[in-house]
Order: C-alpha cells, then sequence, then structure tokens
C-alpha cells in the first residue's frame, strides 16, 4: 500500500474554467492556490484502514484497499500539480518537480530502512532473511518487481518480510518517473479536456483489465504489478483532468451542486462495505473489487474536490483534527507501522490470536508507530521538506561542530552508530530461514519410501497429543498403521514434519511440496491414484498457504480417494482471519465420511507455541515430532467415530 501525503503548500483546487474556443488547443485553465479540504481526512482512514488489516485482518478484511485510496488521491494530487504548473509557467520543471518529491520521500525512508534493519539484527529471528533484496528493493523503489520475481505473497505470507509494505512506494514513484512526461505528451496531442479524460480512463481500463487477466496466475503478480495496479492512480488523474477545465469538468453539470454529498455519501457507504468485506485473496478483488473502490473513491475525492468552502458538511466530518493530524503523518505511519509489528512479534513471547498478550503487542506496535511517525514528522519530514537537502544538512553539520549542546552530536553519533550496525546486519543476513533449512534437512523424507520398519517397532501417540483436549484421541481404539500402510499428501507443513513422521511410521510414502495448495493437492492425490500407488491409510495436511475457503477440493480429493481407505485430515495452525472457516470446513466434511478422522494440529500447537518457528506456522524440531505424536492420535482412532472440533 503506497501512502504519499503531498505537500501541503502544493495542493491546489481548480477554478471554474473557460470555454475552450472552436477547435484550437487550450492549455487548462488557471487554477487558484489552496488546499483541498478533507482529504487530510480522507488520508488518515486509509492509513486506518491499513492499520488494523495488519494488526487483526479479521476485523477488516478489505483493509488492503487502503493502498487503493491512496493511489486515487496520488494521482488526482500529482497531476494536480503538474496540470497547475503547465497553466502559470507554460512549461513543466521536471527536475524541480522529482526533486521535490525525493525530499518528501527519502529522509523518512532511509531512516525506517536503516532503524529497522538494525533492530531486527539484535532481535535476530528471520527478520533478516532476504533482507538485501527488501532493502535494495525499498530504496530503488523496484520492491514490487523485485517481490514478483521473488515469488512473495502481500497476502500469505509464512515468512516475516520487514518492508513488504513497500511494494505500493515502488508503484507510486514508478508512476512520478513516468507520468509528467507523459502527462506532457498527452497535453500536446490532444485539443479538449474530454478527449484527455478518455484516454487516461482508457489506460487505467487497460490496467485494471491486465490485473483480471494476471488474476489467473496468482495474486502476486496481479496485486504488485505496476501495470495491474496502475487504474487507481489514473482514475483519479482522469479527475484532475476533468476538474482543470473544460468541457469535461463535473461543474458543468446542472445537476452535480445537488448531487454531489449524496454521490459522495453513497460512494463512502460503498467504500466501507468493501473494507469490511472484499478478501484480498478472492477472485472478485481483482476481477472488478479493487476497480470499485477506486471508482468509489474517485467520487468522494471529486466531491471534495468541488465544495463550496469549509462549513460544507461533508468537509466538516473529514476535517476534524485528529483526522487531520493522522492524514498529515500518514506517510510516516504507513512506513513504520508494518516494521514495528514485526519487530515487536519478534522480540516478545508467541502469543495466541486475541489472546491478552497479542493485544498487548498490537498496542505497543500502534503506540510505537505513532510516537515514531510523530517524530519523524517533526525533525525529519518537514525541515527536509522546507529547507531541502543542502540547508538541511548544512544546519545540522553546524550545530554538530560548532554548537554548544552536546545534544546533536549525541544524536550524529547514534545516527554513525545506526549505520554502522545497518551495515554488519547486511553483510550477516542470511538467505534462508529457518523453516527452508528446516526443509533441506528434510528433503530425504520427501518424495520418496522411507526406510522399512524395523522389526517390533511401532509409533505410538505421545502423552501431550494423547491428552491434547481439543480432540484428537483420549485412547487409541486400535493398533497403529505401520508405515509401509500410509500415504501423505501435503504442503510445506508435512515438508517440514517429514523427518518426525519418517522416525515415528518407517516406510512412509511422502508427497510434500512448498507452497502447494489445495488444488495442486488434488492433482498430487488424483496422478497417485491413476498410478496405483495410493496405500490403505492417506494423511493429508494442507491449506497453510490458503486455507480451505471453499470445501470442494477436500470433497474432490476424499471422492479420488474412495471410502475404503482410512483417511486423516491435519487442521492447521496460522494467524490469518481464514483459519477459523478453514477448520471448520474441514470437520464438517470429515463428520460426513465414516472413514474419515481429524488431527488437530491447531488445538495441540497452540498449548504449545514455544515450539514453531520464527515464522508463527511450522514447527520447530520439538514442534515436528509433536505433529507426528498428533497424527498418530488421529490414526489411531475409530473413524466411525465424530472427531472432535477444533478450535480456530
Amino acid at each position: 500500500m503506497a501512502v504519499v501525503t503531498e505537500q501541503r503548500e502544493a495542493v491546489a483546487t481548480a477554478a471554474r474554467p473557460r470555454r475552450p474556443s472552436g477547435g484550437q488547443r487550450t492549455a487548462p485553465a488557471k487554477v487558484r492556490h489552496g488546499r483541498i479540504l478533507g482529504l487530510d481526512g480522507l488520508r488518515a482512514i486509509a492509513v486506518l484502514a491499513v492499520l488494523v488489516f495488519h494488526l487483526r485482518p479479521s476485523t477488516l478484511p478489505g483493509g488492503y484497499l487502503g493502498v487503493d485510496i491512496f493511489f486515487v488521491l496520488s494521482g488526482f494530487l500529482i497531476t494536480t500539480l503538474l496540470v497547475r504548473e503547465l497553466a502559470e509557467n507554460g512549461r513543466l520543471d521536471l527536475k524541480g518537480f522529482w526533486a521535490r518529491r525525493a525530499r518528501r520521500l527519502l529522509p523518512a525512508l532511509v531512516v525506517v530502512v536503516v532503524v529497522s534493519t538494525g533492530v531486527a539484527l539484535a532481535v535476530g529471528d528471520d527478520l533478516l532473511v532476504d533482507i538485501r533484496r527488501q532493502v535494495l528493493g525499498a530504496l530503488t523503489f523496484s520492491n514490487n518487481w523485485l517481490e514478483i520475481g521473488a515469488g512473495s505473497s502481500y497476502f500469505t505470507q509464512t515468512a516475516p518480510q520487514l518492508f513488504v509494505n513497500f511494494w505500493s512506494l515502488a508503484v507510486e514513484e514508478q508512476f512520478y518517473l513516468l507520468w509528467p512526461v507523459l502527462l506532457a505528451l498527452l497535453l500536446a496531442v490532444t485539443r479538449t479536456a474530454r478527449q484527455r479524460v478518455v484516454v487516461v480512463l482508457g489506460v487505467a481500463a487497460l490496467s485494471a483489465t491486465l490485473m483480471a487477466l494476471h488474476a489467473g496466475d496468482g495474486v502476486t503478480r496481479a496485486y504488485y504489478g505496476t501495470d495491474t495496479h496502475a487504474f487507481g492512480l489514473m482514475i483519479g488523474a482522469a479527475l484532475a483532468l476533468s476538474l482543470a477545465g473544460g468541457d469535461a469538468d463535473l461543474r458543468r453539470l446542472p445537476a452535480w451542486p445537488r448531487l454531489r454529498v449524496p454521490l459522495a455519501t453513497a460512494a463512502g457507504i460503498g467504500l466501507l462495505a468493501l473494507l469490511l468485506t472484499l478478501d484480498g485473496e478472492s477472485t472478485f478483488a481483482y476481477r472488478g473489487g479493487i476497480l470499485l473502490a477506486s471508482v468509489l473513491t474517485a467520487v468522494v475525492v471529486a466531491s471534495l474536490g468541488t465544495a463550496p468552502g469549509p462549513r460544507d458538511g461533508l468537509v466538516r466530518v473529514l476535517s476534524v483534527r485528529p483526522m487531520r493530524w493522522l492524514g498529515e503523518r500518514s506517510y510516516g505511519i504507513y512506513l513504520w507501522h508494518w516494521p514495528v509489528l514485526l519487530v515487536l512479534t519478534a522480540a516478545l513471547p508467541a502469543a495466541l490470536p486475541d489472546s491478552p498478550l497479542s493485544w498487548l503487542v498490537r498496542g505497543l506496535a500502534l503506540g510505537t508507530t505513532l510516537a515514531v511517525a510523530a517524530a519523524s514528522y517533526r525533525w525529519i519530514e518537514q525541515p527536509i521538506r522546507r529547507h531541502g537537502f543542502r540547508a538541511t544538512f548544512a544546519r545540522v553539520r553546524t550545530a554538530v561542530t560548532r554548537g554548544a549542546d552536546r545534544r546533536p552530536r549525541l544524536v550524529a553519533a547514534a545516527a554513525a552508530a545506526l549505520v554502522v550496525v545497518f551495515g554488519v546486519a547486511l553483510a550477516v543476513a542470511p538467505d534462508k530461514s529457518q523453516v527452508e533449512l528446516q526443509m533441506e534437512a528434510a528433503a530425504g523424507a520427501v518424495g520418496s519410501d522411507a526406510a522399512p520398519a524395523e522389526p517390533g517397532t511401532s509409533a505410538e501417540p505421545t502423552e501431550d497429543a494423547v491428552e491434547n483436549p481439543s480432540g484428537s484421541a483420549e485412547e487409541g481404539s486400535g493398533a497403529l498403521p505401520s508405515g509401509e500402510e500410509i500415504t501423505a499428501f501435503g504442503d510445506s507443513m508435512l515438508y517440514v514434519a517429514a523427518p518426525a513422521l519418517t522416525a515415528d511410521f518407517p516406510g512412509i510414502a511422502i508427497d510434500a511440496k512448498s507452497n502447494r495448495q489445495w488444488p495442486q493437492v488434488v492433482e498430487a492425490i488424483r496422478a497417485a491414484v491413476a498410478a496405483d500407488t495410493v496405500r490403505e491409510v492417506v494423511v493429508i495436511v494442507a491449506g497453510t498457504n490458503a486455507g480451505l475457503r471453499d470445501p470442494a477440493p477436500l470433497e474432490e480429493a476424499l471422492d479420488l480417494l474412495g471410502p475404503d481407505r482410512r483417511v486423516v485430515l491435519v487442521t492447521i495452525y496460522h494467524s490469518s482471519s481464514w483459519i477459523e472457516e478453514s477448520n471448520e470446513n474441514l470437520v464438517q466434511v470429515a463428520s460426513e465420511h465414516p472413514n474419515v478422522v481429524v488431527a488437530d494440529w491447531y488445538g495441540t500447537i497452540t498449548q504449545h507455541l514455544d515450539q514453531l518457528q520464527p515464522d508463527g506456522v511450522h514447527p520447530d524440531m520439538d514442534g515436528m515430532h509433536l505433529f507426528s505424536d498428533v497424527v498418530a492420535a488421529a490414526l489411531s482412532e475409530d473413524p466411525s467415530t465424530p472427531s472432535g472440533t477444533p478450535r480456530g
């Protein structure tokens, strides 16, 4: 999500345009200076949506749409600035424009990157995995394309990424680099405002179409791509070109003054509904949902951009002091909130979702974010925006070398130390997470049958699994099958636990791959059934990456396996909002098949969070044996006995 609060002194509103004469090309009408009241409130809503989405996704499943609100705002404000400059000066000062953008964006961003990386080194865990790529992407505004190349995902992460939220800054900065040139070309080759608006909306439609097409390739490409996610910026730009004057101006419509507030109110209600309901992994999000949110945002911005004055009711609602405060600092809040949340989560003990400790972490993350963003705004962002890099650094140098006050020297020494720590962090950062290392160690147990069982060995559930109150069997109802009788299909969770399963069930056949989702698991089962390699007992461990929102793939898998095989379905543990729904679907389907039992990994691991990897999802070395115990406990159950319902 991108949060770029534009220069307060540069925001302008368009005056009522002059009518262009016959087919002559006309420059946009002159504009009057002044702030567009209410936009800070809209920024505040956008950044609050993202904060809630990251702190507790289930509260606001569509909170990620805050970035699209910012895209529309940025497209509108930047185009307004450029059109105003062209109208007043007859030319665009591209060097000056890009210098102002650098002063606005770079200082806070560099501080966040250096400080967060240094703190992550002290905290440890997996926070520094792939940090060199992340830092490169953040500082060169190429984060979105680097993460696409790496196969990352904004919505289903199983490893912490300190700067995952910087993808939207990359999209916006790429827009800042290209749009002034393209806008100048557009103004040169078109004659009327209507033509310009139509062209820009055409580009927006093309971008939305590309997002819809790429949605079939996976969420990452569709969501992160500059080409696929530029429509919000283009919609905002089209609105700015309309309000700049000419034959496309909304204010020419006789009904606009009367319909302005009702339309904005309806758009606001629609936007709120999307924030509350639009799942970021749903097909509709990429085939109309995000586009709809951008259009609704544009309606609200259009109403604010044509408001008669500060007494307007809509303006007053969005201009209350707390909203203005948040809106003015929204850029820093957006930059800081995610690294702060990850660092605190890693530094404090693991916590169950919505437990008192988890709420403490959220509260600390929110308070810390607001505090550091406010400090950044006052002492870093504003001075450089007002005075520029050279003048600011000259003042700092004077204060450090000539001033009587020791505090500037202490601050300078701390900054230098942070830079050194930052360099050390980059040098020692690991390339692989602990989960990846554990998967490498487990590779020998995956993809082929393990060694045959030694005579007299058998797997028995341990005390932790047997006494688990959340669904595992309390008493075995029969002898456990041997490893030669079991085939297991699954994703990275099964992959990580493979060494423990092969130790407890020698001879077990394991088919597991990282990042595998339910449709791919079904295909693996289909291929194995066709090859007649599926044994009498089947263990399925799937849903770690995206859950089981739709039970259809599970039903298909059970149909392929048939009613004569015993099947164990393992519940999933994750902090994502879809966990409860996914586990409920799994249990419901199992209850409808007498040959299926549930192994309640969720209910067990919630009592042993210390046995999870730093990603908070996969088991560590102790946890993988606990996982095997949970499977063993389920295998000891009578399939005709209803399984317990897991929490989650």
